[in-house]
């Protein structure tokens, strides 16, 4: 989600032809991509696909991952090709010491670095996220009462230390003006109904695993606000201009990965919990929190969210 506006502004800008490299589970992203002539799939390893990316003779690589991985694509590929500055060290002195040396600047922004000897530069345009006609979900489909308006709640994440507990969700759902939503995958399912029967007098609906990604990202098109952890349907939240309340956990917002609003920063609400001396324990997040106390989001102000969700909903 968040190279869309590199692969956007390089289209536009360049008028080239223009091919993307991805896992096998991420395609969906870039496969209705209008900017994006061919997807390269790969399942496990980057060999797969290899004798055909060198059949491309590319004129540039740009490489937005960054890793061991895709530095060693482009030494067999053997093309001309940029990266961006990954700030690894930085987030290591973060993480370990509490030493914040990062710039303020998103990810997105230090993307372009990578096309930057290109003459290619950000048009602030966002996100993107295209949805087939065919995955668009009518949301009275669903239940007669949502075209009224609901709030999208993205329950899921990668790990634990970066998804809100189910005690805190309910908690906040109960104080909610507008019915809910609750988005993520087949891994949610069980934590989404759990959630279901637990909250009072609150028409709330488990989607998670229920539709594809796409019909996921139709109903978070569709809603008057969401609410979600930093997670994939945050980004395509902000690929759609809505009001975002994010919730932060082991993570931190400084690392750059926070919903991506040009132009739009007043929709988005970073929720955290300040002055905790053992956060960011993790650039990226762990099964369990390792001080045991999970004060990052046990300690988190419910009564706050839902105040400012209520807030946020336009009318």
């Amino acid at each position: 989600m968040l190279t869309t506006p590199i692969i956007r502004a390089l289209k536009q800008q360049l008028e080239c032809e223009l091919h993307v490299l991805t896992k096998e589970k991420f395609s969906v992203i870039t496969e209705n991509n209008p900017f994006v002539d061919k997807v390269y799939k790969f399942e496990q390893k980057i060999k797969e696909v290899i004798p055909e990316l060198k059949a491309e003779n590319y004129d540039f690589v740009v490489d937005l991952q960054k890793n061991m991985r895709s530095i060693k694509l482009r030494r067999a590929l053997g093309n001309p090709g940029a990266s961006f500055p990954k700030l690894n060290k930085e987030k290591w002195l973060l993480v370990n010491f509490k030493i914040n040396r990062l710039p303020n600047v998103h990810i997105v922004d230090r993307y372009f670095e990578a096309v930057k000897q290109l003459n290619v530069i950000n048009d602030d345009k966002g996100l993107d996220f295209f949805i087939p006609e065919n995955e668009e979900l009518k949301p009275a489909t669903i239940h007669e009462k949502l075209p009224g308006g609901y709030i999208g709640f993205v329950i899921g994440g990668m790990h634990k230390t970066k998804m809100f507990p189910v005690e805190k969700v309910i908690e906040v759902i109960d104080k909610l003006r507008l019915p809910v939503v609750l988005l993520g995958g087949k891994e949610d399912k069980d934590t989404g109904d759990q959630i279901v029967s637990h909250t009072i007098n609150k028409l709330v609906i488990n989607t998670c695993g229920k539709y594809s990604l796409n019909q996921s990202a139709s109903l978070v098109q569709q809603s008057k606000l969401i609410l979600t952890n930093d997670t994939g349907l945050m980004h395509i939240a902000a690929a759609f201009k809505k009001p975002i309340i994010s919730i932060w956990g082991n993570t931190i917002p400084e690392f750059g990965m926070y919903p991506y609003l040009p132009g739009y920063e007043k929709r988005s609400v970073l929720v955290q919990v300040n002055n905790l001396k053992c956060r960011p324990c993790s650039k990226i997040g762990f099964k369990k929190c390792p001080k045991k106390h999970f004060k990052c989001m046990m300690d988190q102000d419910v009564d706050e969210i839902a105040k400012m969700a209520n807030k946020l909903i336009p009318s």
